[in-house]
C-alpha cells in the first residue's frame, strides 16, 4: 500500500479542502437564516461522504506510516484540534441555543480548521507560527 501513498495523500489533501468548503458554506448559511438549506438531508450526507472519505484516507495514511502520530507530534496535535472543530462545528450548525453561540462557535471552528491547516502543512505542532518565524 506504501506505493499508493502520494495517491492517497492526494485525496486526503482535496477531501480536506471540499470538508473545509462545506462546513464554511454550510456555516454562513445558518448564520444567514438558513437553516433550512444548511441542514437539509442532501447537503448534510454531501458532507458526511466526504469526510468518511477524508477519515479513511487519513487512516490509509496512518497505516502506511503506523508510528508517526506519536513519532510527529504535529500529527497528534492536529488530532486533538480534530475533536475540537467537529464539536464546535456541530454547536455552530445546530446545537448552540443563541444565534450569537451559533457566531461565537462557527468563528472558532474555522479558526481551528486553519489552525490543523498550518499544522499539516508546517508539519510542526506550532502550524503557522513556524512559517511566520522563517
Amino acid at each position: 500500500m506504501a506505493s499508493f501513498y502520494a495517491t492517497i495523500k492526494l485525496v486526503h489533501v482535496v477531501a480536506v479542502l471540499a470538508s473545509g468548503a462545506l462546513f464554511l458554506s454550510r456555516g454562513l448559511l445558518v448564520l444567514a437564516g438558513g437553516q433550512r438549506v444548511a441542514l437539509a438531508p442532501v447537503v448534510r450526507y454531501a458532507s458526511y461522504s466526504v469526510d468518511t472519505v477524508l477519515l479513511t484516507a487519513a487512516l490509509m495514511l496512518l497505516s502506511i506510516v503506523p508510528g508517526a502520530v506519536f513519532a510527529n507530534h504535529w500529527l497528534t496535535v492536529k488530532l486533538a484540534l480534530l475533536v475540537a472543530y467537529v464539536t464546535l462545528g456541530t454547536f455552530a450548525l445546530k446545537r448552540a441555543a443563541t444565534p450569537a453561540g451559533r457566531t461565537l462557535c462557527f468563528l472558532a471552528a474555522f479558526a481551528v480548521y486553519i489552525t490543523m491547516l498550518g499544522i499539516a502543512l508546517a508539519h510542526h505542532p506550532l502550524g503557522w507560527l513556524v512559517t511566520l518565524g522563517g
